[in-house]
């Protein structure tokens, strides 16, 4: 099966929410009170999404509010240094500033993120800021869950929600659920459920999903059987080192093994993961070659220290595959 896109598009995907700072920890295993030193990189997932999809080769467009400082050039200059189209990407001028996220590495199974998403410039992106006429030029707009926290931002991704729907363009929607944004889990809920029941495709970990429908160890079959009566023609559930399930409206599941790697941390497999995953359907790629292209793209990110920098090329994640099939071969 294969999901069909407009091809007389100027814009593969057109991002929308947050572009931020990363400051990941230079010094492994060892506690952020320890640490003394951070790089620094462009984060924030549909940033990232977008940086990853053009370093794939696909043509990338983002829409979103930075500050105007040292960080918000930052991310412009090397956003648009890597391809991604940044002539929507508005500048705050009310004094909002860059989200930033240190990351911490205790050890390549705990590592955390201390977040600074307090009047953040993204969350502050206007409705009239959100261009009809370039959203009409993509064949898929990519919705973060993070931008639909607070106002403006929400307004501004269901004013864009309703132009991609109304201009035929394909709306996924990436969970991305980032707890301490949000001001209650039934409020996250509603806003989840609402973008969700109008997205096309619905990416997200077995978690977001619980998240999204406010219950506790949620499966996969209500979560399908509810989101298959509204817009959602493919939904993607992933579970971790167990790989992710792909769900079609029309019946078919496919399942997508993990590619087990040498972890140094454990942030940025989602983003990667979507950039990837987006690449091989648009593409014109099958979901389970889609799946397969998801989870070596995030088996590689989780290997590297940054998320965006790390984002791989097609060659990268094809060798990978092709190493991982001929092992798989060679142990039956």
């Amino acid at each position: 099966m294969k999901v069909q896109f407009n091809s007389d598009r100027e814009f593969d995907v057109i991002a929308i929410g947050r572009a931020c700072i990363d400051l990941n920890a230079v010094e492994y295993n060892r506690p952020m009170e320890e640490t003394m030193t951070f790089k620094k990189y462009v984060g924030g997932s549909p940033a990232n999404i977008a940086i990853g999809t053009s370093k794939l080769g696909l043509k990338a467009g983002f829409i979103g509010k930075l500050a105007n400082d040292q960080h918000g050039r930052f991310i412009e200059q090397y956003m648009r240094g890597v391809g991604v189209d940044t002539t929507n990407m508005a500048v705050d001028t009310e004094g909002h500033k860059t989200g930033l996220a240190f990351t911490e590495i205790k050890s390549p199974e705990e590592c955390s993120i201390l977040m600074y998403r307090d009047e953040v410039a993204d969350l502050y992106l206007q409705p009239s800021e959100v261009n009809e006429d370039y959203i009409k030029k993509a064949k898929v707009l990519l919705v973060s869950g993070t931008a639909l926290a607070k106002s403006p931002s929400r307004e501004a991704v269901l004013k864009a929600i309703h132009l991609a729907k109304k201009h035929d363009v394909k709306v996924v929607f990436e969970l991305d659920y980032r707890g301490y944004t949000w001001a209650s889990p039934e409020e996250t809920s509603v806003y989840y459920s609402l973008v969700a029941e109008q997205a096309d495709v619905v990416v997200g970990t077995r978690d977001e999903f619980d998240v999204m429908e406010n219950v506790a160890e949620g499966n996969n079959s209500e979560t399908i059987n509810h989101l298959f009566k509204y817009s959602p023609e493919l939904v993607v559930i992933k579970h971790g080192v167990e790989g992710s399930y792909a769900y079609s409206k029309s019946g078919e599941t496919f399942r997508g093994d993990a590619y087990l790697t040498k972890v140094l941390k454990t942030f940025g497999a989602g983003d990667s993961y979507a950039s990837a995953f987006l690449y091989a359907l648009i593409t014109g790629k099958d979901i389970e070659t889609a799946l397969k292209f998801g989870s070596a793209s995030a088996a590689i990110v989780v290997s590297k220290h940054s998320s965006s920098e790390a984002m791989p090329t097609v060659s990268e994640i094809e060798q990978l595959i092709a190493e991982r099939s001929e092992k798989a071969e060679q142990t039956v």
